[in-house]
């Protein structure tokens, strides 16, 4: 590894995974196939929600903006991390370090909150269906989604603010595949980080309210399902509502475990482990829970790839469905 003296650099030195090049070629391929794939199914699912006149309700809506989350989010650290490993070097510069903690955190919220919009959307859906054009209307769409970015943004700035007003005292060195707040405070002088706990804790808090609010639309579209007395229709809620809870617990706990836990001045393999749960897995795993399996998707999919047209009949019907709001189906496809 090129060797920087880290007592005088500006920037930071991310140790990554481990100090063998051999293994960081490997590290380096793993991310490498997981990006590409979180690229591949994010792109696809917003060019197919964008350009097919068939995609265009609140629930396609929200989730193109999953996909533009995802998207960014995952860009925000493997690509650099994967320069690193190949280039056996982990220097990062202080303004980079800046960047990456203010996207890194404002995508990280941003997530959260699209989910939590999301699961309103599925809510609003099955349990108000009389009301759902009203409460889903493109202007509410359009208000949820400017609110899902803004409170991303002051997310971002507060991580920011309070992360990089601390004073370094320790070696700039972060043993980490990239500059996350919990490893950057380990950095800083003894109380001198109280600040980022203040900001660490508030988010937990509305995060949490965010994972109560989610829990509580489930409940009550499994208690509404389970009055139609149809086992298709329930193994349907089940299979497409059970992965999306996973994958929104799988995210949170990962993630405020990872900024809330006691830091500890020995680097462990769980937290690097844990890093990946709540950075490079949701991103390449949402496309396929939230989206490819949806019938509806796969038939613009198809209709993207081999060039073909939806009959005039199927393209009607599928719209038509889901502007009266009466089943739904759609959803649970």
């Amino acid at each position: 590894m090129i060797m920087t003296n880290v007592t005088t650099m500006s920037g930071f030195l991310l140790k990554g995974f481990s100090d063998d090049h051999e293994l960081q070629i490997l590290h380096a391929l793993f991310f490498l196939v997981i990006y590409l794939l979180a690229l591949a199914g994010n792109i696809i699912i917003i060019t197919i929600t964008t350009l097919d006149q068939g995609l265009q309700s609140p629930m396609y809506y929200f989730l193109k903006h999953l996909s533009l989350l995802d998207l960014t989010f995952i860009s925000v650290t493997v690509p650099q991390s994967i320069d690193n490993s190949l280039a056996d070097n982990g220097y990062i510069s202080y303004g980079q370090c800046v960047l990456q903690v203010f996207f890194f955190t404002s995508l990280g919220w941003a997530e959260m909150a699209i989910l939590t919009v999301m699961s309103y959307d599925r809510y609003a859906s099955i349990c108000l269906p009389l009301n759902y054009e009203v409460i889903m209307d493109p202007r509410n769409c359009k208000w949820f989604v400017i609110a899902v970015w803004l409170s991303g943004g002051i997310s971002g700035i507060l991580y920011t603010a309070a992360t990089f007003s601390i004073t370094f005292c320790r070696a700039k060195i972060i043993h980490h595949f990239f500059c996350d707040v919990p490893q950057l405070s380990k950095l800083s002088c003894s109380t001198n980080n109280m600040g980022v706990i203040g900001v660490s804790l508030f988010v937990s808090v509305i995060a949490f309210i965010c994972f109560i609010f989610i829990i509580f639309s489930y409940i009550h579209i499994f208690s509404t399902v389970l009055r139609i007395h149809s086992a298709e229709g329930q193994s349907k809620v089940y299979s497409t509502c059970l992965p999306h809870l996973f994958v929104v617990s799988f995210f949170l706990c990962t993630g405020v475990f990872a900024y809330l836990k006691p830091t500890s001045d020995s680097p462990t393999t769980s937290d690097l482990v844990t890093s990946i749960f709540y950075t490079v897995i949701p991103p390449a795993l949402n496309p396929i829970i939230y989206s490819l399996r949806n019938e509806t998707m796969k038939a613009a999919l198809r209709k993207l790839l081999l060039g073909e047209k939806l009959t005039r009949e199927k393209t009607c019907f599928l719209h038509c469905r889901w502007m009266s709001n009466t089943t739904h189906k759609e959803l649970f496809e």
